[in-house]
């Protein structure tokens, strides 16, 4: 099954490891992050005009900050960018394990930030989802995760999916959004083996669920459901994430990597776009 859509290259830019696209509205770009390289780009695409920040750090995610910046889950925890480029510590998250750092992350319908961590050395279950509440404080909601990646809260701000790529899947969660808590953790969806590991995530404005399938080359769309029901395909392996943007937030952007290749790839590291005939929702932004 696909979708009639032919992904074009927007961003020719060769990622190690691209990931975490988000659309800030307020300024009409795209901002992602080359995780390895520790640097945090911010692209115009009506202009391709592209900054690079060196945040000196791997860094998983950013994510627009409603008082102004950007704030972004690095190796060492929870980092502030302000507008003139100027990085501030906000809370450290630190795990005792080799190789430890942030991966993906997103903000709740509440304005609360939310980032998983992973190890490069590979231990399942070592990692754990954390939650930076508008006070600037991070409290460890979930442990035993084996790679945290891809995460999203429906409209109704009731449920949560989550991806441990670890596990091979998407589960989902009961979500309290005066609380910030999660309950009756269950199993959404399996990603068969043969499809690629699951990795980065967006909901679009029918519910669906994209997934960027790393290793299997292509985004796969599932109904509230979990009925697999589009597949847009790449010309890469290592497609890592995605998201709706644009200024009717009906373009998929998506991700891809360029290390851990058994051959080379002329397109790996690059980003991606088309337009697959459903809407994204806004980016929300952290609260604190």
């Amino acid at each position: 099954m696909s979708v009639s859509v032919v992904p074009e290259v927007v961003l020719d830019h060769r990622c190690l490891l691209g990931e975490g696209p988000a659309w800030v509205e307020t300024e009409r770009r795209l901002i992602f992050v080359d995780i390895l390289r520790g640097h945090l780009h911010r692209l115009d695409p009506a202009t391709c005009e592209l900054e690079t920040i060196d945040v000196g750090e791997p860094i998983g995610a950013a994510v627009p900050r409603a008082s102004g910046g950007l704030v972004l889950a690095t190796e060492s925890g929870f980092v502030a960018l302000d507008d003139l480029g100027e990085l501030k510590p906000l809370c450290r998250v630190v795990e005792d394990l080799p190789g430890n750092r942030m991966n993906d992350g997103k903000c709740d319908p509440a304005g609360r930030f939310w980032a998983g961590t992973q190890s490069d050395v590979p231990e399942v279950g070592g990692g754990g989802l954390y939650r930076l509440d508008v006070d600037g404080t991070a409290t460890r909601m979930l442990g035993g995760i084996g790679t945290s990646n891809g995460l999203d809260w429906t409209d109704d701000g009731e449920t949560l999916y989550y991806i441990d790529t670890a596990t091979g899947g998407v589960d989902v969660f009961d979500f309290d959004a005066d609380h910030g808590t999660l309950s009756g953790r269950r199993r959404f969806i399996d990603i068969p083996p043969e499809a690629g590991l699951p990795d980065g995530m967006t909901l679009d404005d029918e519910g669906g669920l994209w997934i960027a399938l790393f290793g299997g080359s292509a985004v796969h769309r599932y109904t509230p459901d979990g009925t697999l029901d589009a597949v847009v395909e790449y010309p890469v392996s290592l497609v890592t994430s995605c998201a709706f943007g644009g200024p009717d937030l009906d373009e998929l952007y998506v991700t891809s990597a360029g290390h851990m290749l058994s051959s080379p790839e002329p397109l790996a590291g690059s980003l991606f776009r088309c337009r697959p005939g459903v809407r994204g929702r806004p980016c929300v932004s952290y609260l604190g």
